[in-house]
């Protein structure tokens, strides 16, 4: 295999697939990135079994060469290495050289690398997936909707299943879910597909969700979903992303969502979160997190914590559209901050069911984001 490659793409390609390479694996060639010349172009795939990557650069586009193919062929190099490398070499083409016994030269400018690449025939397959149910969206949407869920997954693999996000598509309704037992998160969004295009209980890793994030780009660009029994795999331009879906049956998540509230209130979400981002300061130090919250009678909350060290931290914050019982409430103030900052509405609606009951949080333009905490018993 020899070919030249502008040094810009090839170093987008590999930071791509380079977010499916593991520091943990056990297998050694799965800690290289592969890569395939061929008459249409170059192909770099990464895999830790889990997810894998595939970013293809064609020979030329929009009517400038990327890469001049000598000899097609397949080599496997050692991905932290070649990373790096890739970064820091002197010129704008690089040209790679995989002679015998995996023996590979990397040359750009005056710099000349050898690296001691891995066999490709041992590489492992990528997945093979039907192509049966397919949906496809913006990927400035999806952008959001992952980071408006995945942020709520658990941490323990204790419950594998609830680290990830639950995806279902039914009634032309597509919904994530993320939950840690403490908090939810949901995102809907109305896509009109066929029926034999719907599924269920499809739940993707948050961590895998949020690398996809770090490549899914910014503009309104259409992404296809696959999805298949064991496998999602999103396809963008010249990135393939594959992930496994994790096993076990996600829990019913609606019975925690109160249908009537018995005090509701409406609020200016910049300064209900900068408010408890100060309080939030002072409960850390003492390694609580909490935050108590009281109603009063002239349409105003207050914000409040303390440490048994440090002191206290009060501020009082209007409130419109207030109905139902004046409440003193407790919460996790990490779990309120998270769940605020992902809603981008100027104005929040909170909805309450008693100072032990869950907290409800949406935006208040009726975007179909929910965020649900639960509050803590307090001795006062």
């Amino acid at each position: 295999m020899k070919l030249t490659i502008l040094r810009d793409q090839l170093n987008e390609s590999i930071q791509h697939v380079s977010k499916a390479i593991s520091s943990r694996t056990t297998i050694p060639i799965l800690s290289g990135i592969k890569i395939d010349a061929t008459p249409k172009g170059v192909t770099f795939t990464a895999s830790d079994t889990d997810i894998s990557i595939q970013s293809f650069v064609p020979l030329e586009e929009d009517d400038i060469q990327i890469v001049d193919l000598i000899n097609t062929g397949s080599i496997v190099l050692p991905a932290k290495f070649f990373i790096e490398m890739v970064r820091k070499l002197p010129s704008d083409q690089i040209e790679i050289e995989a002679g015998e016994h995996h023996q590979t030269t990397i040359r750009s400018g005056t710099a000349e690398v050898q690296l001691v690449g891995f066999d490709p025939e041992e590489y492992p397959l990528l997945p093979r997936i039907d192509e049966h149910k397919v949906i496809s969206m913006a990927s400035d949407l999806l952008k959001s909707m992952i980071r408006q869920t995945s942020f709520a997954v658990s941490t323990s693999e204790t419950t594998p299943v609830l680290t990830g996000v639950l995806w279902s598509l039914t009634e032309n309704n597509l919904k994530l879910t993320g939950c840690d037992r403490h908090r939810l998160a949901t995102r809907e969004t109305r896509m009109e597909t066929p029926p034999e295009q719907q599924f269920q209980n499809v739940v993707i890793s948050g961590k895998t969700l949020s690398e996809l994030n770090k490549i899914l780009p910014d503009q309104s660009t259409l992404v296809d979903i696959v999805i298949s029994e064991t496998q999602v795999l999103f396809k963008l331009n010249h990135v393939l992303f594959y992930t496994r879906v994790l096993e076990g049956a996600y829990p019913d998540t609606s019975k925690l969502i109160p249908q009537q509230f018995q005090t509701q209130m409406t609020i200016r979400a910049k300064s209900l979160m900068d408010a408890i981002d100060r309080a939030y300061l002072l409960s850390r130090e003492d390694k609580t997190n909490i935050v108590k919250v009281v109603m009063n009678e002239d349409s105003t909350i207050e914000v409040s914590s303390s440490s048994s060290e440090l002191g206290k931290v009060k501020e009082s914050l209007p409130i419109s559209n207030h109905s139902g019982d004046y409440l003193k409430i407790s919460f996790n103030s990490k779990y309120m901050l998270d769940a605020l900052k992902v809603i981008d509405c100027e104005n929040v609606c909170i909805g309450f069911t008693g100072p032990m009951n869950p907290i409800v949080i949406q935006p208040e333009d009726g975007t179909k984001i929910l965020q649900l905490i639960l509050p803590y018993r307090t001795t006062n």
